[in-house]
Order: C-alpha cells, then sequence, then structure tokens
C-alpha cells in the first residue's frame, strides 16, 4: 500500500501543481453550443492531435474524422507531450483516448494552458496515470471519468443550461460511454446521460472540454456526432480568444508544421518511465528523443495509419488503497489574478465560515471541560499569545507576505474577527474582479485560523483512533524492541486501535501452518504474536490487516528480487485459483497485482483457514479485509475481469453461456454476469463473518473500501459495501476517504454519513497522511468530531510524523486515570454516555458565558430534558439490558425532537455549533443501535 514514485517526488509535483488556481471560470454555454462554420482563414494549423499506444488501433477513425471537419491539425506523439516540448502554433490540444500520462505530461499540459493553450479530451483520459497526475487532469479538465454507462445511451442537452433556441444540430444522439463526474466549482455540464439523475456526458470549463465517450471509434458514436462536438468546441475556443490572441503563437512553438493532415508518428522506446519507480512501462525504460521527430505532410487525401507497435504495458497504477479516484482541490494560488465566478464565491466563502466554525467548536470543547473542573479562566487569558504552534504549521507553503494578517501573536478573537470580516467581503471583492486579493485574503484567514486550534490542550472525547501500521514500517522495525518504539509513540498519541498488516501480496507477516511462506523480509521473529502483546499492554486493539483476493504484488515482487510476473507464494503454487481478464492476463493491464477468483471454493477455503489461524492463535480484536473486490475494470474499453476457471464454470452452468463470450452489449447477460461477481464478494463476506465470530464472539470485522458511488462501484470492482452493512456481517466500514483539503474531505465522506444503507454498522473515515500538512491533518479530525461518525483512520504509520505525535498527544493523549476510555466499537454504551456527558458540559458552559436573556422556563425546560437523557445514558451504560436501551433511545428520540425549539437562540447566534451538537447526539444515535446488535449477537 506504499506509493510507487518516492513521496518527495510526488510532494514537488504537486507543489509545482498548486502554483496555479485551477479553478476555471464558467463558460457561456450559448456561444459554445452555437455551431459556426469552421475557420479556415488561419494559415497555420490550429488544433495538435495526439497519438499515443492506447489510440493506435483506434486512429483509422480518428483520422478519417480530422479530415472531414476542415481544419488544419497536425499528430504530435505522446512521448513529446513535455515541458519545453515544440507543440507548433496550434492553439487547442486534443487528447483523443489517452488514458496514461506520466507527471511530466500532465505538468506540460498544465505550463502550455497557462500561456493560453485549450485542451480538449475525451474517454476516460488519464484513467490509469497515477494519484497525483489524476488530481491534476481533473482540475485541468474540470472534472474526471467516474464510470462506463453499461449500455448504449442518448446523450442530450441539459434542460437547466441550454434553452431551446440553441442550434443543436448533430451534437445530440445515442453515444457508448461514461459518466463524467464534474468538479464542484467552475465546471459546466452542457451535455447529459438521459438515464437516472441525467448525469453529466461533456463538461467544459473556460480552457477545457471533457467528452464522456471514445472519440473516433464507430462502437462508441457515429462520425457525424463526434465532428459536431469537435467543430463546436474548436470554434469556441477560437471566438472566445480575444482577436489579439487569436493569431499569436504560443511560447515555445515553431512553425514546423502547417499540413491540414499529418502523419501520425513512431513511439519509440514506448512510453518514458518517469514518475513509476525504477521499471518503466514493460520494463524498459525508454525515454523520449530531445528532438520532435519529423511531421511530414500526408500526400494523400487519407491520413496513413500508423505501423504496428509492440505491446507496451502501460505503467502500473497505485496500490489498492491508492486507486480510489479523487477529485481533489489543490490549494488556491495566491497571487492568481483568475477570475472567480459566483459559485466559486460562494464556495471559497463557505469554507472559511465552516473553519471559522471549527476553530469555535474545538475551543468550546477545550473550555468546557477546564470549566468543569474548576479551571474557570477567562478565554482571553487562556488562549491569547499563547499559541504552541507545531513548528510544521509555521512551515506551511501558503505565502502571507503580501497581506497584513501575518501575526502569530494574534489573539483568537481578533483572527475569527477579520477571518468574519474576509468571509464577507470575498463577494464585493470579487464583483469589484480584485481576484487576486480575494485569494491572498483568503488563504491569509485560513492559516491564520489554522494556528488558533488549540492544539496544547486536551480536547477529544472517547472515539476510534485507528491507524493502518504497515508492513513497510514493521519491517523497519526490524525486531520487538523496534516495534515497542512503534506502539509507544501510538499509544502516547491516544491512538486506541492498530490495523496491523499481516497479510501482504500472498505472504503472512508471521509463520504459519496455512499459508505457503512467511514474508522473506521479516527473519527469525514473530510480528503479529509481539504486536498482539504490545498493543493489549497498552491498552490498545489489535486487528490482523489482510489482503484477500489480491495474491501478489510486482512492486514487492521487485524489492524481492524476483520476476515481475511471479503471482504470489499460493498462486504459484495453486494456478488453478487465480483470476483473469477477458484477454486471458492474470494481472489486469495498467495495474500490479493478481487476483484470487472469489468463485473458487479451494481459495475460499483456503482464505477463511488462514483467518481462522490468525484469529485464534493469535487471539487479535479484529480482522480487516482490504481488497475486498475484484480488480479496476472498465467494460466499455473492452478491460473486463473475473474469468476465473471455477467462476467460468459456475456462470456456464447458471446460464448456458461462457462469461468469455458475451460483452457489455448483451445487456441482461452482462448484467448478470455483474451480479454474479458482486454475489461472489458478498457471499464471502458473510461467511466470513459467520464462522470467525463462532470462533470468536466478540471480533470486530472492518473492511477498507471505496466510497465511489454504488453502481460506479458495482461496475467497476464488484464492491457493494452497502449489503454487507445492513446484513449486520461487519462493525465497521471504513472508507478511504483520502483528500489534501478539508472540504473536498467532507464531500467525499457525506454522502456515507448521511446514508440510510448501513444499518447498525459504525462508519469510519480515512484519512491520509501522505503529503498532508500536519494541521491540515488535525482540521480533518476537527471536522470529524463535528460530523456525525464515531471515530476515524490514518494511513499509514510511515507518515505518522513527530509534529503530529506532538499534537496528538496534547489533544488525545491519554491522561493518567484509573480507568481506561472506551472504544466505541467495544463499548459502544460507555461511549454514548460519556459523550454525552461532554455534551452537557459544553451547554451550561455556553448558557452562563452568553449574553443572550432566556426565560427561566426555557432554560428549567431544556435542563429537565437534559437531565432525563443522561440518566437513561448512565443507566444503561452501567448494567446494559433490553429495558433500559429502550428507555434511552425513546429519551433520545424525544430530546431531538425538541433540541432545535430548545437551542433557537443559539440557531440564531451560531448555526454551526447548534449542528455540529445534533451531528453528536446523532452519533449517540448510531452507537446505541449498534450497541443493541452487539448486545444481541450476545444473545441478550
Amino acid at each position: 500500500m506504499k506509493y510507487q514514485e518516492n513521496p518527495k517526488d510526488i510532494s514537488l509535483k504537486i507543489k509545482k501543481a498548486r502554483r496555479l488556481f485551477i479553478l476555471s471560470c464558467e463558460i457561456v454555454v450559448l456561444n459554445f453550443l452555437s455551431i459556426l462554420p469552421v475557420a479556415a482563414a488561419t494559415e497555420e494549423p490550429v488544433l495538435s492531435v495526439v497519438y499515443g499506444q492506447e489510440n493506435a488501433n483506434q486512429w483509422r477513425g480518428i483520422s478519417d474524422r480530422l479530415q472531414t471537419i476542415g481544419v488544419k491539425y497536425c499528430v504530435i506523439s505522446l512521448n513529446d507531450v513535455k515541458s519545453g516540448a515544440d507543440w507548433g502554433d496550434r492553439r487547442v490540444l486534443f487528447l483523443p483516448n489517452v488514458e496514461t500520462l506520466t507527471p511530466t505530461q500532465a505538468i506540460a499540459l498544465e505550463d502550455w494552458m497557462s500561456k493560453g493553450g485549450r485542451l480538449i479530451a475525451s474517454g476516460p483520459v488519464g484513467s490509469l496515470s497515477s494519484p497525483g497526475v489524476r488530481q491534476l487532469l481533473r482540475s485541468l479538465l474540470g472534472g474526471y471519468w467516474g464510470f462506463s454507462l453499461s449500455d448504449t445511451q442518448q446523450i442530450q442537452a441539459a434542460k437547466t443550461k441550454i434553452p431551446e433556441s440553441v442550434n443543436q444540430t448533430g451534437l445530440f444522439g445515442k453515444v457508448r460511454g461514461g459518466v463524467v463526474i464534474p468538479n464542484d466549482m467552475g465546471t459546466e455540464s452542457p451535455a447529459v446521460w438521459n438515464s437516472k439523475d441525467n448525469p453529466a456526458a461533456v463538461v467544459t470549463t473556460e480552457r477545457s472540454t471533457f467528452l464522456g465517450w471514445r472519440w473516433g471509434t464507430d462502437t462508441a458514436s457515429a462520425a457525424e456526432l463526434d465532428n459536431a462536438w469537435l467543430k463546436t468546441t474548436i470554434n469556441h475556443y477560437l471566438t472566445a480568444l480575444a482577436p489579439s490572441n487569436r493569431t499569436k503563437k504560443i511560447p515555445g512553438g515553431s512553425q514546423s508544421c502547417s499540413t491540414t493532415v499529418a502523419a501520425a508518428p513512431s513511439l519509440q522506446g514506448g512510453r518514458g518511465a518517469e514518475g513509476q519507480g525504477s521499471r518503466g512501462a514493460g520494463g524498459q525504460g525508454g525515454s523520449s528523443s530531445p528532438s520532435s521527430p519529423s511531421l511530414t505532410p500526408a500526400k494523400t487525401a487519407t491520413a496513413p495509419i500508423p505501423r504496428a507497435l509492440p505491446m507496451v504495458k502501460p505503467p502500473s497504477s497505485q496500490e489498492a488503497i491508492d486507486q480510489l479516484e479523487q477529485a481533489v482541490r489543490l490549494d488556491v494560488a495566491p497571487n492568481s489574478n483568475e477570475p472567480i465566478d459566483n459559485r466559486q464565491a460562494i464556495a471559497l466563502q463557505q469554507e472559511l465560515e465552516n473553519l471559522i466554525g471549527r476553530v469555535e467548536s474545538a475551543h468550546l470543547a477545550v473550555l468546557a471541560d477546564a470549566a468543569n473542573v474548576g479551571e474557570r479562566i477567562s478565554e482571553e487569558k487562556q488562549f491569547s499569545g499563547h499559541l504552541n504552534t507545531p513548528q510544521s504549521v509555521k512551515e506551511q507553503p501558503t505565502q502571507l507576505a503580501s497581506t497584513k494578517l501575518v501575526a502569530l501573536a494574534i489573539s483568537k478573537d481578533q483572527a475569527l474577527a477579520q477571518a468574519r470580516l474576509i468571509a464577507k467581503n470575498l463577494p464585493q471583492l470579487i464583483a469589484q474582479k480584485n481576484y487576486a486579493l480575494a485569494r491572498q485574503q483568503w488563504l491569509a484567514a485560513k492559516t491564520t485560523l489554522w494556528q488558533q486550534f488549540p492544539v496544547d490542550r486536551k480536547l477529544a472525547q472517547p472515539e476510534i483512533r485507528a491507524v493502518w501500521l504497515d508492513r513497510g514500517t514493521i519491517v523497519r522495525a526490524g525486531s520487538k524492541a523496534g516495534l515497542a518504539q512503534i506502539f509507544d509513540r501510538l499509544a502516547q498519541a491516544g491512538i486506541n486501535t492498530v490495523f496491523f498488516e499481516t497479510v501482504n501480496a500472498g505472504y503472512t507477516i508471521y509463520p504459519s501452518q496455512v499459508a505457503k511462506e512467511q514474508n522473506p523480509l521479516i527473519r527469525g521473529w514473530n510480528p503479529l504474536e509481539e504486536a498482539v502483546k504490545l498493543a493489549h499492554e497498552r491498552d490498545m486493539e489489535l486487528h490482523a490487516w489482510v489482503w484477500t483476493f489480491a495474491a501478489g504484488n510486482q512492486r514487492h515482487n521487485e524489492i524481492l528480487n524476483l520476476n515481475p510476473n511471479y503471482p504470489g507464494p499460493v498462486l504459484a503454487a495453486h494456478p488453478d485459483w487465480a483470476n483473469y481478464d477477458n484477454l486471458g492476463n492474470m494481472i489486469p493491464v495498467g495495474q500490479s497485482k493478481p487476483f484470487f477468483d472469489p468463485a473458487n471454493p479451494e481459495v475460499r477455503q483456503y482464505l477463511l483457514k488462514l483467518y481462522e489461524e490468525i484469529v485464534t492463535k493469535y487471539k487479535v480484536d479484529g480482522l480487516q479485509l482490504d481488497y475486498i473486490r475484484y480488480p479496476f475494470q472498465d467494460p466499455s474499453a473492452g478491460r473486463t475481469y473475473g474469468y476465473g476457471k471455477a467462476a467460468r464454470a459456475q456462470f456456464q452452468q447458471l446460464t448456458g453461456v461462457d462469461p468469455v463470450n458475451i460483452s457489455p452489449s448483451q445487456a441482461d447477460l452482462w448484467q448478470k454476469w455483474t451480479k454474479f461477481r458482486t454475489e461472489q464478494v458478498d457471499s464471502f463476506v458473510a461467511q466470513v463473518s459467520q464462522q470467525l465470530r463462532q470462533k470468536q464472539p466478540n471480533l470486530i470485522l472492518s473492511v477498507a473500501v471505496f466510497p465511489l458511488p454504488e453502481q460506479e462501484r458495482i461496475q467497476k470492482i464488484q464492491q457493494n459495501w452497502e449489503t454487507w452493512a445492513r446484513r449486520g456481517d461487519v462493525d465497521l466500514i471504513v472508507p478511504m476517504t483520502y483528500a489534501l483539503d478539508t472540504s473536498r474531505f467532507q464531500r467525499l465522506a457525506q454522502p456515507w454519513i448521511a446514508s440510510k444503507q448501513l444499518g447498525a454498522t459504525l462508519l469510519v473515515p480515512g484519512i491520509r497522511l501522505l503529503s498532508l500538512p500536519t494541521i491540515g491533518a488535525f482540521d480533518q479530525l476537527q471536522l470529524v468530531r463535528d460530523l456525525p461518525v464515531s471515530g476515524y483512520a490514518l494511513f499509514a504509520a510511515e507518515n505518522f510524523s513527530n509534529d503530529l505525535q506532538k499534537i496528538f498527544s496534547s489533544t488525545q493523549g491519554r491522561i493518567q486515570s484509573t480507568t481506561s476510555e472506551p472504544i466505541p466499537h467495544r463499548q459502544p454504551f460507555q461511549t454514548a454516555a460519556i459523550r454525552y456527558t461532554a455534551l452537557q458540559r459544553e451547554w451550561k458552559f455556553v448558557f452562563q458565558n452568553d449574553q443572550q436573556q432566556r426565560s427561566s422556563q426555557k432554560l428549567s425546560d431544556f435542563n429537565n430534558q437534559a437531565e432525563v437523557l443522561r440518566t437513561a445514558l448512565n443507566q444503561l451504560a452501567a448494567s446494559p439490558s433490553a429495558s433500559k436501551l429502550l428507555v434511552a433511545r425513546a429519551s433520545l428520540t424525544r430530546f431531538q425532537s425538541q433540541f432545535r425549539v430548545l437551542m433557537s437562540q443559539e440557531i440564531k447566534s451560531n448555526s454551526y455549533q447548534v449542528k455540529v451538537w445534533e451531528n453528536r447526539l446523532v452519533t449517540i444515535e448510531r452507537l446505541l443501535r449498534y450497541g443493541e446488535r452487539r448486545v444481541q449477537l450476545r444473545s441478550l
């Protein structure tokens, strides 16, 4: 689960990407969709078309369409998409169906667009690239390819975007494509699919257009529709340019290409290996020629077909935990004067107001706790000028020198007042087109507010505080003593749950009687045995984290100096257990791991026996299933998976059809095939839950999952974890909600937090620490504490810095006490009671210090109802029973129904805090529901 790229290199790339403000302005849809005659007056080509390995077999269709449009264009090799490359004077670049780009190529596109270039892309562009590349592409394109549609659908105008009077000839018809997920701001969706919820088929920004199908392929769309969209887009960008810029050369260009049609250049050496670790594409470290290839004009009316290319495997994608398709918005560039539209302005204002709310919420928790123990020190004295800000906070990359808000000794009240003023004035600055100053003040306020978090005081209530302890960190520990140091650090930081990597790439971390081989990197000791002891000695839980259906890892092979295609020790011994894609590959194109066939009963029996060994011999507290899915697929691109020997035989027995002979165009059969594979995963989770709980009734079962929309998830990886939650198969759903900013993290997690489909299962959002600033990680934690969830999980221990440990030790670390703090998934009723007591402390503090006048009757009514609930929760926690649970739930329901009325005055003055309190009451409700299920399991 480690990055293939060096983390320092990734950080540098992300920092470079941040230099540009990538939230684009809203385009004028009327102008965009007016089909104009193709401009033919330009003497130089206006379009460059990128040719690469992935669109080579589609090139005949692409070139045929290009020739009928009537616009001059040139063809450039994907190898020559690099910084400083000679791209000619073309003002529009077209990426038809190019799925793999290196970081160098993505940054080159960004640089080129920043100089005035316009970008058109089609198909799942960049979908096989590394996460950093995908993030940057999504910012440049205004969205990302979400998932392929299962059949041909009608593409139609977005009803709210396009008036009927607009000429729409040729733009709309039946297409086989995929859903494009637009960014939240700066993006329009002029065309949508005629399906449920009308998802986007095309997204546009001022500088880019993203077509949600494979342009130039007859199986996807008609030539007339393809040409209409490309002509419309080119004309929009040409007419949108100011007259002085329409013939202006893009810096770095040349006049070497001026033909109507050019031959596709050869791809000598395959794709470059930069950004993909030491292994290049297909094991080759190919590189581009220092000079651009000669682009010879075509001598006939038909563009020549490129010569046959050797099969070159795309660079490997990231580990499963890295493959989440994040649409992470990079930080705002402080000096950018790019326009900010109304939606962007509202979003920036809302982000700032939410951050103000989180800072106030954190301080309230500290003050209420201090007042409860008699530490009635004024807030000003306690926090003004008393910011023990970690060094990492002071060194955030945000540039503030141009503003007047830089003052490390600024008081909390001053910081909040200034931030509120900035939030209030943002719309006015933007209306005055003072965009750079608006960004500078927004960033200054954000950084100053970050510095006001009370990171030197304990503020956390009982919660799940989990961390993934990865294989690399375990290997580096090297001994019991080294491992003990890690557990000491985690315990001091208040971590109470460790997901310990126990099965990885087919190897166990311990000497197993079931598995074929212990990890060769472990010599002479048993880390799992030691870890269980170390965790329990420190009142921590240890959950064995296992790779489920992923059976090997090419990058692990590289570390062990093995053949890259070695499938792992289990599949090497049992090749019939392997799964395959539709081309017969054990490892899918663009990925790095072979998978087991979940339909194979021998595979299931082996895994169950292995997990039983782990949970019985080592007495772990829980088991976490990772890779509990199929590999990533794209049916419309002809990339599907699941054709293991057992799966094919079983499906053929059910339907009379071998699944290798069906395609997504056969809707009914394809749906049955997708459902069949999904059920293999569903039934295995149920089997694990049933059998292991019989061996260890108190076992906590968790799953690491992707927070993709349900339909997309089932089509891509056959992972339907809502079903597991509703059935009660698992205790914890841990979605990998990884983002580099707090607002994006919230948008990723919010659908699942609000979901009614999870039954009594607890949701524990994942936070990725890699490249995340220390105080940025704390900000995401504070958001978690303000939302109706019971904790968080950090990926991973290898990124758990000293600065983060210091903050955690202060804010959630253990204090000297005779009793241990309860863990929600272990002691839900006790957790609920303690968390509610903390709520009461906050209400009491607010009422005593608020200047608002309340009638004694209203205050008495509130206190009485609050006390009834407290008593019910405490009695349930002290001695759980069915009758006490019923009373507690009824009391909570009554209190929740009246809460907004009781808090009517506070809603006017601090609506964010009232919402936080409501969220925490929902958390208590979910803890009671989960506790009820746990009690039922023990046959109360």
